[in-house]
């Protein structure tokens, strides 16, 4: 696990304001001028903001399903369960019928989540505004979050949540964790792959926006095969993808807790995303032959506190492969001279 002592929590904000184009807006500005003791705090800010936002727009409604025993017919007649329950002895029968409510899947996900913040033990200022922004929840149940389902599809009448979705799901999967006693602790990111999508949504996003003269996107490279059929083989799917002129560079992101491996008491750079990159970069060459592009790539570290960190540069069969980090722990603006740096690895 990468310790939180090497992220600056404010960059978190920034990194999903990249992530989240709706973090951009005026209500949540306020966060920049804001400092956090942990990531935690930070999450319950958004959250809460968002929440509040998103009251105000209004909740959002779906058709859920509902049974009831009743002498007034709705919907369809349940015959087995009218049999079971010998309601009909009463003039009563077991019916199903949908009703338009906010009793549904995304609203039980938020209230859920502001419950285990209010239970945790973030400041009591954020409990009290959690606990007033609940009162709009009366009409939600209460979900088991370890039953949670996030498979969510999002589409015109639901985008609004899209990013409270995935507060909470941070939230949840990666900084809750409940004692025996019962009592819920919040914990720094215990899931590197979390933070590993974050990180690579992030990096993704700045170029796009920051650098709209380059082409920045996420493709997939084909398999440049000789003979055979290739649908058994892995897919090749790009972090970063950066295009500018007749050069290509490919960035693989790695938030991991050790950004190098150790063999015989030697720090070595991790075999398999080296075999990765290298693969990425080769085989983009052959698709691109004829087309007078160079192609290079780079293995782009989260940097960790460890002494020693990436930094190198190679030339392999002609492509230039590079091992770099970037340091999370420092102001923002100087994370902004390190990723614009990376263009002159074109």
């Amino acid at each position: 696990m990468i310790a939180s002592e090497t992220i600056y929590i404010k960059n978190i904000y920034y990194m999903l304001s990249y992530a989240f184009k709706v973090l951009n807006e005026k209500s949540y500005k306020k966060i920049e001028l804001e400092n956090f003791e942990n990531i935690s705090e930070l999450l319950s800010e958004i959250l809460a903001i968002g929440v509040a936002k998103q009251i105000k727009q209004g909740l959002v409604k779906d058709y859920i399903e509902f049974s009831e025993t009743t002498s007034s017919i709705k919907g369809k007649i349940n015959i087995t369960e009218s049999i079971n329950e010998q309601s009909f002895i009463k003039g009563q029968l077991n019916c199903s019928y949908d009703e338009f409510s906010v009793n549904c899947k995304l609203n039980q996900i938020l209230k859920a989540t502001m419950y285990l913040l209010i239970k945790s033990d973030i400041s009591n200022i954020r409990k009290k505004k959690l606990k007033n922004l609940l009162m709009y929840f009366r009409e939600v149940d209460f979900v088991d979050v370890k039953k949670i389902n996030w498979k969510i599809r999002f589409d015109r009448n639901n985008q609004s949540y899209k990013m409270l979705i995935n507060i909470c799901y941070l939230i949840i999967n990666g900084l809750i964790h409940t004692e025996k006693s019962g009592e819920v602790k919040l914990m720094e990111f215990s899931d590197n792959q979390l933070m590993n999508r974050l990180y690579e949504k992030f990096v993704l996003n700045y170029f796009i926006k920051e650098h709209p003269e380059i082409s920045a996107s996420a493709p997939q490279i084909n398999w440049q095969i000789d003979e055979g059929i290739d649908f058994l083989l892995p897919k090749m799917q790009t972090d970063v993808t950066l295009e500018y002129e007749n050069k290509i560079l490919i960035i693989d992101t790695k938030f991991y807790a050790h950004n190098t491996s150790e063999n015989y008491g030697k720090n070595i750079h991790h075999t398999s995303n080296l075999y990765q990159i290298f693969t990425y970069v080769k085989n983009k060459e052959v698709e691109v032959q004829g087309k007078g592009f160079e192609v290079s790539g780079m293995l782009l570290y989260a940097m960790t506190n460890e002494r020693i960190q990436p930094d190198s540069d190679y030339v392999m069969s002609g492509n230039k492969i590079s091992v770099k980090t970037l340091d999370l722990n420092q102001e923002f603006s100087i994370i902004r001279n390190q990723l614009d740096n990376i263009l002159n690895y074109f």
